[in-house]
C-alpha cells in the first residue's frame, strides 16, 4: 500500500527526531531543529540515497519536483546523484577571466560611487583593453598578459593604464580569494611591474598654460556678463582659489 501524501500543514507538525516519509519517494530527516528532504531510488541493482536539501531552504512542492526528477533521470537509465556530482564538477572549473571579470563588478557594484564608475569598469575590462585574456582562464593569466595589455596605453595614456593594471589586479586577487589562483599577482604593481615598465608620470602633458594675474580682473567682469551656470562656477574658483580636483 502506498504510503499517504502528507499536506504541507501536516509536514510542518512533524517535530519528532527521525525519518519520516512524505510519500511518493519523499522523506524528510529531522534532528532537533534541522530539517532535511531526501529520496531513495535503485538503478542497476543498487539502492542509493540522494540528499534534496534543507527543508528550510526548498519547499515541500519544489522538494516533490526533484523528486519526479530523480524518477525521470533513473528511467532514463543515468545515475542521478553521478549526474549531480558531474554538473558540480563542471560548475567548480576555473573560469575565464572576462567572466569572473563581469561576475566581480556585478558583486561590487553596489559599492561604485554612480554609473559612470561602473561603466569604466565594464569599458575597461571588456575587450576595449582585455580581449587578449577574457577567454583565457582566470589562473593562466600571466605577467607577460598583463605587460601586453599596459605597453600600448603606457606611454601615451598612463592614467588609463593605470586605472586598468589596478582593475586587473583585483580581479586576480579575487579570484585567488576564491580557490582559482595561486602564487604572485601578475598585475601587482610595487615589486613587480614596477621592474617592467617606466615608472608613471604625474603630470604626462605638463602644466597648462596660466591667464597673466593682471589680466584677471577683466576677465571675471566677463564672467559676470554671461549667464550661464558655468560661469557662476568659474567664477567661484576663481574668487577661492580652488581647484576641480
Amino acid at each position: 500500500m502506498a504510503a499517504k501524501l502528507l499536506t504541507a500543514r501536516e509536514v510542518a507538525a512533524i517535530k519528532t527526531d527521525g525519518r519520516h516519509s512524505i510519500g511518493d519517494g519523499l522523506y524528510l530527516e529531522v534532528v532537533g531543529n534541522a530539517r532535511r528532504w531526501f529520496t531513495r531510488y535503485t538503478i542497476q541493482g543498487r539502492r542509493r540515497e540522494m540528499q534534496l536539501g534543507s527543508a528550510t531552504d526548498v519547499s515541500l512542492k519544489e522538494a516533490r519536483e526533484l523528486v519526479a526528477d530523480v524518477r525521470k533521470t533513473v528511467k532514463a537509465g543515468i545515475d542521478p546523484i553521478e549526474r549531480k556530482t558531474a554538473v558540480e564538477i563542471e560548475e567548480a572549473k576555473t573560469p575565464s577571466f572576462g567572466t569572473f571579470a563581469d561576475e566581480l563588478i556585478g558583486t561590487i557594484e553596489s559599492g561604485f560611487r554612480n554609473e559612470k564608475h561602473i561603466y569604466q569598469w565594464k569599458q575597461t575590462l571588456g575587450d576595449a583593453y582585455c580581449a587578449s585574456i577574457r577567454k583565457k582562464a582566470v589562473d593562466a593569466v600571466t605577467t607577460e598578459d598583463i605587460v601586453d595589455i599596459l605597453k600600448p596605453l603606457w606611454a601615451t595614456k598612463q592614467e588609463t593604464a593605470s586605472r586598468l593594471r589596478g582593475r586587473m589586479e583585483k580581479v586576480l586577487d579575487a579570484a585567488k580569494a576564491r580557490g582559482w589562483r595561486t602564487g604572485e599577482n601578475p598585475a601587482r604593481w610595487r615589486g613587480h611591474l614596477d621592474h617592467l615598465l617606466p615608472r608613471r608620470q604625474k603630470l604626462q602633458h605638463g602644466h597648462q598654460p596660466a591667464m597673466p594675474y593682471e589680466e584677471v580682473p577683466a576677465f571675471v567682469g566677463r564672467l559676470r556678463a554671461r549667464d550661464a551656470v558655468a560661469a557662476r562656477a568659474l567664477e567661484f574658483l576663481i574668487l577661492t582659489a580652488a581647484r576641480t580636483g
